[in-house]
């Protein structure tokens, strides 16, 4: 597998860039090195970029923490978050699997994730008995983020209960300042053992692609260029949505390969993954 230093050789070949935000743009603290000017260069190209993350909050909270970063708003288009479809579809109830649901869930996660029912889109219960469905958006402040073990125990109650769970962030794991975290998702393999049903919003699903592509003006599929550290969720997203993708090496894969990996090692991963990268690069720089 090709291994680019960054982004400048093939910025060209495409009209929108689709970035993930964990582990690509930012590290959880900060942006990475060379992101910025990154950004700025594609942005002067006329270029359109929009952040797709499987953050388990509303875009507009997503954005916020972006200005904390004090990444400037002028160096993309838009956001989009599984927190942010997964509010859509809680409010609009027009998807079959939503519209069953009820409006009364138990919540595990942090508190600072509830955007996700902000407007009355569904009420937080805490007894499962009185629940219609579970609210899955990851570890809380209070059981810690280390292991998924502290959490067995609410979701054996709910699974006793038969509650669907909506698991707001698909991915599993996430590096923070060097440290790996779970995340939902690590939660809903547990649940799916138990014999819960879950619906994961966001990537890998190729549906949430669909307002990025809007937010970048409708280009034509072959000319976005989607980036992602992850191919489980990122890569196979954009595979899945008929979008070309290139893979990051920085956030959970400078974990899982360190941080100059053999370009063979990279593209026997890839093909056990069943995925197709353009090529892979070092961080995303110009």
């Amino acid at each position: 597998m090709e291994i680019l230093d960054g982004i400048a050789a093939i910025a060209d070949r495409y009209d929108g860039f689709v970035l993930d935000l964990w582990g690509v743009v930012h590290d959880g603290r900060k942006p990475y090195p060379g992101v910025p000017e990154a950004l700025a260069e594609l942005k002067a190209r006329g270029r359109g970029v929009v952040f797709l993350t499987n953050a388990p909050r509303r875009a507009w909270m997503v954005q916020k923490l972006l200005d904390r970063m004090e990444l400037d708003r002028a160096l993309y288009d838009g956001i989009i978050s599984s927190g942010e479809i997964s509010w859509r579809h809680l409010k609009r109830r027009t998807d079959p699997w939503f519209a069953k649901l009820g409006t009364r869930c138990i919540h595990v996660g942090p508190e600072r994730d509830l955007s996700v029912v902000e407007d009355g889109v569904a009420e937080i219960v805490t007894d499962p008995r009185e629940a219609t469905f579970l609210l899955n958006t990851g570890p809380d402040d209070e059981r810690g983020p280390q292991s998924p073990d502290p959490y067995v125990s609410v979701l054996e109650a709910c699974a006793a209960q038969h509650l669907p769970m909506v698991c707001v962030n698909p991915d599993r794991a996430v590096m923070v300042a060097g440290q790996k975290l779970i995340c939902a998702g690590a939660l809903a393999d547990i649940y799916l053992g138990l014999g819960g049903a879950v619906r994961e919003i966001g990537k890998p699903d190729p549906e949430v692609y669909d307002p990025v592509l809007e937010l970048l003006g409708h280009p034509q599929r072959h000319r976005v260029l989607a980036i992602g550290d992850t191919p489980h969720t990122d890569l196979a997203g954009a595979q899945a949505a008929g979008l070309d993708a290139l893979w990051a090496l920085t956030g959970l894969a400078a974990h899982a390969h360190g941080d100059n990996p053999d370009p063979e090692h990279l593209a026997a991963v890839a093909h056990e993954e069943g995925v197709r990268p353009i090529a892979a690069v070092r961080s995303l720089r110009w």
